[in-house]
């Protein structure tokens, strides 16, 4: 069989591709996953992936089936059908979803549903913001000397409920990162302070590496009052531990922030003297 031949049958026969688009910059996506949609006849895409990315797919129709906190355009089960439905009258179907399809992105449900149907299938994998997020305000998640490993944790489980796993995180020595955690952000530093972290820094990055990205920086003792400053809400990522002061580019910021809280506590000895003195 010539290439040519090869490449539409690959490419005509139902297919589902799930291609992971990155983090959000646009050129932090793979050649493979340019290839997919170039190829593409449907693009099924979610939220977070950035709208440029889609002018690499210009034969394929583009449908929208983000699905954002207490906002569904489509349920999953609706979803997995419309992949079938499309696979089936176009061809292969791109499955568009942020940074890494595997993590946390239903991906695998996705893969087994158009399996089970009969349908040829592929993953592209793509770069997770758990880890490029961080990077790029300058935070390692690992770094000789101050952390050994990592943890990446959902904030909010299917019951809506915090994870149990930022408890045993907490206990640990190792960075963690907290996706779609914003809305349990108290209970994270509840959980934190209870096990004697308060001064363990943090960094909130939202809408990691786009044009719109915004970050505040703290400990888990004064973490809520910087995001409240900020107004920093989801999407955003936060990454607890001492790789976030350890950063060449943050060691400004945590000068500044261990400087806040000297005074804090000089002020606060300040008012209990006066008082005593009453």
């Amino acid at each position: 069989m010539h290439l040519e031949q090869r490449r539409y049958k690959m490419y005509n026969s139902p297919k589902l591709s799930v291609v992971g688009a990155g983090p959000g910059d646009p050129e932090l996506i793979t050649i493979k996953a340019l290839n997919a949609l170039k190829d593409a006849k449907v693009v099924l895409f979610d939220a977070l992936i950035n709208r440029d990315l889609l002018e690499y797919a210009p034969q394929a129709e583009h449908i929208f089936v983000g699905k954002r906190k207490d906002k569904h355009r489509y349920s999953q089960d609706e979803i997995n059908e419309l992949i079938v439905k499309y696979a089936l009258e176009r061809g292969h179907v791109v499955r568009l979803k942020g940074g890494d399809p595997f993590i946390f992105g239903r991906g695998s449900e996705e893969i087994n549903y158009a399996k089970s149907k009969g349908l040829e299938t592929a993953v592209v994998s793509g770069i997770t913001s758990s880890i490029a997020v961080p990077a790029n305000v300058g935070i390692p998640l690992t770094q000789r000397g101050t952390s050994e490993s990592f943890w990446v944790i959902t904030g909010t489980t299917t019951q809506k409920k915090l994870s149990d796993d930022v408890r045993l995180a907490a206990q640990s020595t190792a960075t963690v990162v907290i996706l779609m955690g914003m809305a349990k952000l108290a209970e994270i530093v509840e959980v934190f302070s209870h096990y004697g972290k308060e001064n363990i820094p943090v960094g909130i990055i939202q809408n990691g590496t786009t044009a719109n990205e915004q970050s505040g920086f703290g400990t888990i003792k004064s973490i809520e009052k910087v995001v409240a400053k900020k107004q920093l809400t989801a999407p955003a990522i936060i990454v607890i531990g001492e790789v976030v002061r350890e950063s060449g580019q943050l060691k400004a910021v945590f000068q500044e922030v261990q400087n806040q809280s000297q005074n804090s506590l000089i002020n606060e000895t300040c008012e209990v003297l006066k008082t005593s003195q009453v």
